[in-house]
C-alpha cells in the first residue's frame, strides 16, 4: 500500500535507469512503426513508387513484435542489462537495414537514420558498446552498396531523381530533428529522476549510519543507567520498610510513586536493550496483533488519567504476529509525544486496509509546523525547541522503512496532528499456530 506523499524506499538506480531506457526505446519503436507506415503509404499511393510492400510491411510488424516482448522486461525488479539494450538496439539497425535494402540501398535519403541509432546507442549504452553500435553501423552501410532492390519510379520522378532525393533528404532531416529532440528531452528526464534515487539512497544510508550510532549509544547509556537504578530500587525498598517511615501514610505513597516510577525506567532501559538486540535471545516473542496493539494501549492507559486515551480496534480478525520490541518502543514514543502536547485527550486508532496494518495516533495539541511536515522523519526536527528533539518521529519513519512499510503525519481539520503508520501484515504475520 502506498498512499500520496508517502516515503518509500528508492529503487536502485542502476536497475531503474534500464527499466527506462527499455521504456524509452520501446516508445521511440513505436513512433519508428508508425512512422514506417505513414511512409510506405505515401511513398507508394501518393508519390507513385511502386515498393515490394510484402517485405516493407514485414519490418514494421516485426519491430510491433518486439514491442510486446520487450514489456516483461520493465516488470522485472533486476532491471535491464546493457546487454538486453545493446541487442535491442542492434535488433532497429537490422530492420532499418533491411528496409533500406528493399527500397533504393544508399540511393535512399532515409540512409541518414542510421545517425539516429547510434546516437541513442552513445547515450544509452556502455562505451563498448556504442563502439559495436558503430562498427554494426558500418557494415550495414557497407552491405546496402551490395545488389539492393532499386525504387520504381514513376515517370514524372525519372526526369530529375536528384530532386526527389533532396526533398527525401529534407523530410528525414526534419525526422531526426524531430527524434532527437524528443529522445534528449526524455534522457534528460530520466538523468534527472536517476539522480534523485541516488540521493535519496545516499540519504537513507546516511539516516541508517546514523541509527546505528544513536543505537550503540542508547545501549551503552542502557547499560550504564542499570546498576544506579537497581540501587536506588534496593534504598527505596530499605526505606519502605523503615518503620519510623512505614508509620507516615504519605512518605509511604511517595516512595510507592518513586518505585513505579523506578520501575517504569527499568523497563524503558530494558526495551532499549532489547530493541539493540542484547537482551531479547534467540526465540522471537510471538503473541496476536490484537494482544500486541492491546499491550501497547493499555500499559499508556494506565500511565495516563482516566477517559483521556481513546482507542478504538477496527482490525477485524485477529492474526499471529512475531512482535517487535523496536516497533513497540517507537509505538510508545508516538503515544508519548500526543499525551504530552494534548494531555485531556489522545486518540489511537487500529484497522486493517487491505493487506497492511494502519495505526493512528490523534491528538489536540498544535499540531505541526509546515517546516515539519516538508521534514518528517528528519532527526532533530522538533516543536519541542530542546536539544536531541524529534528523534522519535525520525524513529517511527526508519523503523517503518525497515519493515517495508510507511509513516505519515498530517495536521487534522479539527485541530491538533494525526500520525500514521502503516506496516505490510505479512512481514508481521507469523505462519505456526497461534499462542494461547
Amino acid at each position: 500500500m502506498r498512499l500520496p506523499g508517502s516515503r518509500s524506499v528508492a529503487a536502485l538506480p542502476e536497475a531503474e535507469a534500464g527499466r527506462r531506457n527499455m521504456r524509452l526505446l520501446i516508445q521511440l519503436r513505436w513512433i519508428a512503426v508508425a512512422g514506417q507506415l505513414l511512409t510506405i503509404a505515401f511513398v507508394h499511393w501518393i508519390l507513385e513508387i511502386r515498393l515490394p510492400l510484402a517485405s516493407l510491411l514485414l519490418v514494421p510488424a516485426l519491430l510491433a513484435a518486439i514491442n510486446l516482448l520487450s514489456l516483461p522486461l520493465l516488470r522485472r525488479p533486476d532491471g535491464v542489462s546493457n546487454a538486453e539494450l545493446t541487442f535491442a538496439l542492434l535488433l532497429d539497425v537490422a530492420a532499418l537495414a533491411w528496409q533500406l535494402n528493399q527500397s533504393g540501398g544508399l540511393a535512399n535519403p532515409f540512409t541518414s537514420l542510421f545517425l539516429l541509432q547510434v546516437v541513442i546507442g552513445a547515450t544509452l549504452l556502455r562505451p563498448w558498446s556504442s563502439w559495436v553500435m558503430v562498427g554494426v553501423v558500418g557494415i550495414a552501410l557497407v552491405l546496402l552498396m551490395i545488389d539492393p532492390v532499386p525504387l520504381d519510379l514513376h515517370e514524372r520522378n525519372r526526369i530529375d531523381p536528384l530532386a526527389l532525393y533532396l526533398e527525401g533528404g529534407l523530410v528525414c532531416f526534419a525526422l531526426i530533428a524531430v527524434l532527437l529532440v524528443l529522445f534528449v528531452t526524455r534522457m534528460n528526464h530520466n538523468l534527472r529522476a536517476s539522480d534523485a534515487a541516488l540521493a535519496a539512497i545516499r540519504q537513507q544510508a546516511a539516516e541508517e549510519n546514523h541509527i546505528v550510532r544513536m543505537g550503540l549509544l542508547a545501549s551503552g547509556a542502557a547499560h550504564e543507567l542499570g546498576t544506579p537504578l537497581s540501587t536506588m530500587s534496593v534504598i527505596l525498598g530499605d526505606w519502605q520498610r523503615m518503620p519510623r517511615i512505614a508509620g507516615e501514610p504519605e512518605l509511604v505513597d511517595d516512595i510507592t510513586d518513586m518505585q513505579a516510577e523506578l520501575a517504569r525506567c527499568k523497563s524503558i532501559v530494558g526495551g532499549i536493550l532489547m530493541s539493540a538486540g542484547e537482551a531479547r535471545g534467540e526465540a522471537p516473542r510471538i503473541t496476536t496483533m490484537r494482544k500486541f496493539l492491546d499491550g501497547i494501549v493499555t500499559d499508556w492507559q494506565a500511565m495516563r488519567r482516566p477517559g483521556t486515551i481513546h482507542y478504538r480496534d477496527r482490525f477485524g480478525e485477529d492474526m499471529t504476529i512475531v512482535s517487535d520490541p523496536a516497533l513497540k518502543q517507537v509505538i510508545g514514543n508516538i503515544i508519548d509525544n500526543a499525551t504530552e502536547v494534548s494531555p485531556d485527550w489522545t486518540e489511537i486508532t487500529a484497522s486493517r486496509e487491505e493487506d497492511a496494518l494502519v495505526f493512528e495516533i490523534a491528538d489536540r495539541g498544535p499540531g505541526f509546523s509546515k517546516s515539519m511536515l516538508e521534514s518528517f522523519g528528519h532527526p532533530y526536527r522538533s516543536s519541542k525547541g530542546r536539544p536531541g528533539g524529534g528523534l522519535g518521529l525520525f524513529l517511527l519513519v526508519n523503523v517503518a522503512r525497515k519493515l517495508g512499510g510507511d509513516a505519515q503525519a498530517r495536521n487534522r481539520e479539527e485541530g491538533g496532528a494525526l500520525v500514521r503508520l502503516i506496516l505490510p501484515l505479512d512481514v508481521l504475520a507469523y505462519a505456526g499456530e497461534a499462542p494461547r
